[in-house]
């Protein structure tokens, strides 16, 4: 098996890369710092997935950024909410855009992105969160609907959002109890992108596989 890991230098990245390569994988890892990956720059991701090789049975997006939780309508900031929209929906949406030259058209092949319930507008009922939920929502919506199109040249492809739950890392700290370990969140997601059929691709799954509402 063949895998791709943008943003394996994360915390769930890392630990997703490293689950894999104990698996018996071949990871290639990309990230902004060491390989100038920036999602929020089309021609950053056009220029570094073009000069990979495919193919690649899996690529997972690990990348994110939660920003500054609003809890009120009085403090939106439109610059802030751009960003996490360019970061969080567009990056992840651009990346398979470029990458799916990358996934074998004669086998199954899965793209996975981390998505957060918290997107969900079915689940919503604590509010706040704007600029992270409104972003985690289209990401569903670019994804669920990618989905579609991938299915007419890749029969064999899952695409699916995936909410890792709350995860120890630098990017939850402050926020939420009884974290999981990120090695261990790396073990559940990888277990629910193996149980994935093409028949749920543009599916919405959280960490042990159970769909989460639109």
């Amino acid at each position: 098996m063949r895998a791709l890991i943008i943003g394996d230098t994360g915390g769930i990245g890392a630990a997703v890369a490293a689950h894999l390569a104990g698996q018996g994988a071949d990871v290639t890892g990309l990230s902004r710092a060491r390989d100038g990956l920036n999602l929020t720059d089309e021609g950053s991701i056009a220029r570094v997935l073009g000069a990979l090789d495919g193919a690649f049975d899996l690529i997972f997006v690990a990348t994110g950024a939660l920003g500054q939780p609003e809890k009120t309508l009085k403090v939106l900031d439109p610059a802030q909410m751009a960003a996490q929209f360019a970061l969080n929906a567009m990056g992840p949406a651009l990346v398979l855009k470029h990458a799916l030259h990358l996934m074998p058209r004669d086998r199954r092949a899965v793209f996975a992105a981390l998505s957060a319930r918290v997107g969900s507008i079915g689940d919503n009922r604590l509010g706040g969160w704007y600029s992270y939920r409104a972003a985690k929502a289209a990401l569903n919506q670019l994804i669920h609907t990618a989905a579609i199109e991938v299915a007419r040249s890749h029969r064999n492809a899952i695409v699916a959002c995936l909410h890792p739950g709350t995860v120890a890392t630098r990017f939850t700290e402050g926020y939420g109890h009884d974290k999981l370990a990120p090695a261990d969140a790396a073990a559940r997601l990888i277990a629910v992108i193996e149980g994935l059929t093409p028949a749920e691709t543009g599916g919405f799954f959280d960490q042990t596989g159970a769909r989460v509402a639109w």
